[in-house]
C-alpha cells in the first residue's frame, strides 16, 4: 500500500511549508510531486532541523538522531518517488548493534544473531531464551499491523476506529497497558526488562507511561535490526533535500518566519528579514505550540497556553560533543550506560523534575564506522543525558554536570577522557527552544502516553484556519525520524482531502 494513494488534488496550489526538519523535507517532497509549487523556509542555517550538524576542526557531528532504524520506512518514502536509499547513501549494519554497560561491573552486546541474543537473556534467567522469541513474536505482530494499520493510515477521529476492521486488526494487541506491565510479563530479571524497554528513550517516554503498544519497538532492535549510513543522519537529510530539490521544492535557510496571516488561497508568511512568501496553503513543521502560539493570533488557534501546559512532554537532553585524542575501545558505535535501577532516573524526568543525580546516558562514536566524522588518531564521541524539560540551564550548571557524566563515563566503562578532549561543545534545554522553538525546550515534543497517542494528539488540519496544515513529532503517528517522514505523507493526504 502506498503511503499517499493520491494527493493530485493540491496539483497548481502553491504551498509554504515552515521548517526544514524530517516532517516537513517529506511533506514538501510529497506536494512537490503531485504537482504542487512549493516553498520551504528554515529558521536555522542548515536543512534537517534537530538533524542538524556541527562542524568544529574536522569532527563532524550529528547534532540530533543517530540511531537509523526502520529502514523499511525510507525504502518505502524513496520508494513512493521511484528511487531508494541507496542511490543517495549506503548503509552498514551494524555489529554489534549497540552495549550495554550497567553501573554494577556489569555489560552485555546485543548482537545482530537472534540466537546469540537469546543465548544472552537465557543466561540472566532461566527460561527468559523462550521468552524472547514469544515476545519479539508478539512485538513482530504488533509492528506488521500497527504499521499498516494504525500508523501508515491516520485516524484523526473517533469514529475511524468504530469499524470491524479496526476490531479485527487490534484484536489481541496490548492497546490499553503500560510498557512495565507487559515486559513483566515476560521476564522478572530487571536487566532483561531494561533491555526491553531502552527504546522508550526514543518515543519520549517511561516504563510506567508508555503504551505497552510500543513493544513494536523490540522486533525494529531485535529483528530489522540497528544500521549506521555513510555519512551519518546528516547524509539522509541531504539525501531527502536532493530529492527534493529534483522534485522542484524551493529552500530558504535563515529565514525565520516571525507570522501567519489570511487563510486558503491567500495566505501571507513573514520572515524576520522582511520577506514576505504569498501562499494558497500553508504548512507548519515548526514546533506546534511555537506556531499556534506565537505565529498566529488569539483567535485562529485551536490550543490554549493552558493546553499546552497541561501535556506531558518528552525529556529534553544534556548533550557533549567531544572530539577525543586516541582511541576508546571499551565503546562501541552505540552505547548505552544504565543504573540497576533506573527508576528515579525516570522520575527525576517525569515526576519531581531536576537534573539526574545517578543518570542513565547513551554514548555514539560513529568515528568506529565512519573515519570521515574525526581526524586520524582521534575519536568523535558524543554523550547524551535524558533530562527534564524546562529546568534551569546556566553554564554553571552545564560545567558541574559535564564534569559529573566525565567521571561517569570513566567509572562504569573505563573510559577515562580526562585530558584528552580537544574539541568540546554543549547543547541543553535553552539550546532546543532556541534553535529549535522547542517547548519548554524539549528534545522530542510531546510524549507518547495513552492520552497523547494516535488520534489524542493535535490535528494535520487546523479547525481554526483553513488551509494552515501541521506535521512532524507532535502529531501522528509521532516521534522519531521514521515517524516523522511517514507524518509528511499524512499530512500531504490530509490536504488533499481537506474540503476547504
Amino acid at each position: 500500500m502506498d503511503v499517499v494513494p493520491d494527493i493530485d488534488g493540491v496539483a497548481g496550489e502553491s504551498v509554504v511549508v515552515i521548517g526544514g526538519g524530517f516532517g516537513g523535507l517529506s511533506t514538501a517532497c510529497y506536494l512537490a510531486d503531485a504537482g504542487a509549487d512549493v516553498t520551504l523556509l528554515e529558521k536555522n542555517e542548515q536543512l534537517g532541523g534537530r538533524a542538524s550538524r556541527l562542524e568544529v576542526d574536522g569532527f563532524r557531528f550529528d547534532m540530533g538522531p543517530s540511531w537509523y532504524l526502520m529502514p523499511d520506512v525510507f525504502e518505502r518514502f524513496f520508494g513512493h518517488f521511484g528511487r531508494s536509499p541507496d542511490e543517495f547513501y549506503e548503509l552498514e549494519r551494524l555489529d554489534p548493534h549497540y552495549r550495554v554497560f550497567w553501573k554494577d561491573g556489569d555489560k552485555v552486546d546485543v548482537l545482530p544473531d537472534r540466537e546469540k541474543n537469546k543465548e544472552i537473556f537465557e543466561s540472566y534467567e532461566p527460561g527468559a531464551g523462550e521468552a524472547f522469541d514469544e515476545y519479539l513474536a508478539e512485538s513482530e505482530r504488533t509492528y506488521e499491523i500497527g504499521m499498516e494499520h494504525f500508523v501508515y493510515e491516520d485516524r484523526p477521529r473517533l469514529r475511524d476506529y468504530v469499524d470491524t476492521d479496526v476490531m479485527r486488526y487490534s484484536w489481541g494487541l496490548s492497546l490499553l497497558g503500560k510498557m512495565q506491565g507487559h515486559v513483566e510479563d515476560y521476564f522478572d530479571h530487571p536487566k532483561l526488562q531494561q533491555l526491553m524497554q531502552y527504546t522508550l528513550v526514543f518515543l519520549g517516554g517511561s516504563p510506567t507511561n508508555t503504551p505497552a503498544l510500543y513493544n513494536l519497538m523490540s522486533h525494529v532492535d531485535y529483528n530489522m535490526g540497528v544500521y549506521y549510513p555513510d555519512g551519518g543522519i546528516g547524509a539522509v537529510v541531504d539525501g531527502i533535500v536532493e530529492l527534493a530539490d529534483d522534485l522542484g521544492v524551493e529552500f530558504v535557510t535563515d529565514a525565520e518566519v516571525t507570522g501567519i496571516e489570511g487563510r486558503y488561497g491567500a495566505f501571507a508568511v513573514d520572515t524576520e528579514g522582511g520577506e514576505r512568501y504569498l501562499a494558497d496553503r500553508v504548512v507548519s513543521d515548526a514546533d506546534y505550540a511555537h506556531t499556534e502560539q506565537e505565529l498566529l493570533p488569539e483567535h485562529k488557534r485551536q490550543y490554549t497556553e493552558e493546553y499546552w501546559e497541561s501535556r506531558t512532554y518528552a525529556p529534553s537532553a544534556f548533550l557533549l560533543y567531544l572530539g577525543v585524542e586516541g582511541d576508546v575501545p571499551d565503546l562501541e558505535h552505540h552505547t548505552l550506560v544504565l543504573p540497576t535501577d533506573w527508576d528515579e532516573h525516570f522520575a527525576q524526568i517525569f515526576d519531581d523534575p531536576e537534573w539526574p543525580d545517578d543518570p542513565a546516558y547513551y554514548l555514539c562514536v560513529p568515528s568506529k564506522t565512519d573515519d570521515t566524522v574525526a581526524p586520524e588518531g582521534h575519536s568523535n564521541l558524543f554523550a547524551l543525558v535524558p533530562i527534564a524539560p524546562g529546568l534551569a540551564d546556566t553554564p554553571e550548571i552545564r560545567n558541574r554536570y559535564r564534569d559529573l557524566v566525565i567521571d561517569d563515563i570513566a567509572e562504569n566503562t573505563g573510559t577515562d577522557l580526562r585530558g584528552r578532549v580537544v574539541v568540546e561543545e554543549t547543547f541543553s534545554v535553552d539550546d532546543f527552544a532556541d534553535r529549535y522553538n522547542s517547548y519548554a525546550g524539549s528534545a522530542l515534543g510531546l510524549a507518547h502516553t495513552l492520552t497523547q497517542t494516535s488520534l489524542l494528539r493535535p490535528s494535520h488540519v487546523s479547525d481554526a484556519v483553513d488551509g494552515l496544515y501541521f506535521t512532524g513529532s507532535t502529531t501522528t503517528p509521532g516521534i522519531g525520524v521514521p515517524m516523522c517522514l511517514i507524518s509528511g505523507g499524512l499530512t500531504a493526504e490530509a490536504m488533499a482531502d481537506d474540503d476547504v
